[in-house]
């Protein structure tokens, strides 16, 4: 049986492609924020001014996107369901909509204490330990991220004193098969974090072919002998104002580049 981890097509239209059930909404803000935390994003609307222009469907429900307002520029924000396939479908539908950048963050769990623990995670490549980018690009080992989108992220964090390491992350569609193997694995190969959507994220943005910033926060450790949850059970709510606050500056920052990625 050919699987898609053996077998690519090629073919640029789908059965069902996003513009089919999602319209262009007039207006739309060109850069749009996204997180997995429902409660930091609950936090953010509670706290700003935010008007609801749309709405991602599924059958969990209604997702709103909201258009926000920071400095002088507007952007969309909208949760992000956990798990590549659903975190895909959104971003899909998102630019569908009329977004031409996305900038998304999330938790992570740690592999390398020395190099990730306490900084920003910008991701330089992931290992495509899910399913879901093998439909958007062709089978590989890893991907990479687009080293323009990266070195605007990085300049961000400079711009702001930010502490930061850029480095190679673990995406896996199945957090309760981490196992002590696939870790170590992990680590030689020089994965400094894991998390669950960002090979496929990527392979999205290629794809649709519009730039995106992603970085990540540790809450869980699995460098040591035995599992660390740490600030696993908050999803970075306590410092959800310092995560929202950065991913609006590498946004604005993107707002003012986009005739760069063109």
């Amino acid at each position: 049986m050919a699987t898609i981890f053996e077998h690519f097509s090629e073919e640029k239209n789908a059965m069902i492609d996003p513009c089919d059930t999602t319209g262009r909404v007039d207006g739309f803000p060109k850069v749009c924020i996204t997180t997995f935390s429902e409660g930091m994003i609950e936090t953010f609307v509670r706290n700003n001014p935010v008007k609801i222009i749309a709405n991602l469907y599924s059958a969990n429900g209604a997702v709103p996107v909201y258009e926000v307002g920071y400095g002088e520029e507007k952007m969309g924000l909208f949760l992000s369901r956990v798990g590549a396939p659903a975190c895909a479908a959104g971003l899909e539908e998102v630019v569908a909509m009329g977004a031409e950048a996305i900038v998304q963050f999330g938790c992570c769990g740690i592999l390398n204490e020395s190099l990730a623990d306490g900084r920003i995670i910008i991701p330089s490549s992931a290992v495509r330990d899910e399913g879901t980018s093998y439909h958007y690009l062709p089978g590989s080992e890893e991907i990479f991220a687009d080293v323009l989108s990266v070195d605007l992220a990085e300049k961000c964090m400079r711009r702001h004193g930010i502490p930061y390491v850029t480095g190679k992350v673990w995406t896996t569609d199945a957090i309760y098969r981490e196992t002590r193997e696939l870790v170590e694995e992990r680590k030689r190969q020089g994965c400094i974090a894991v998390e669950m959507e960002g090979s496929a994220s990527m392979a999205v943005a290629r794809f649709r072919k519009i730039p995106l910033i992603q970085f990540f926060y540790g809450a869980d450790s699995l460098d040591g002998d035995s599992w660390e949850i740490r600030d696993l059970t908050d999803y970075g709510i306590s410092h959800g104002d310092r995560y929202m606050a950065i991913a609006l500056e590498c946004g604005i920052a993107f707002a003012g580049s986009l005739c760069t990625f063109s």
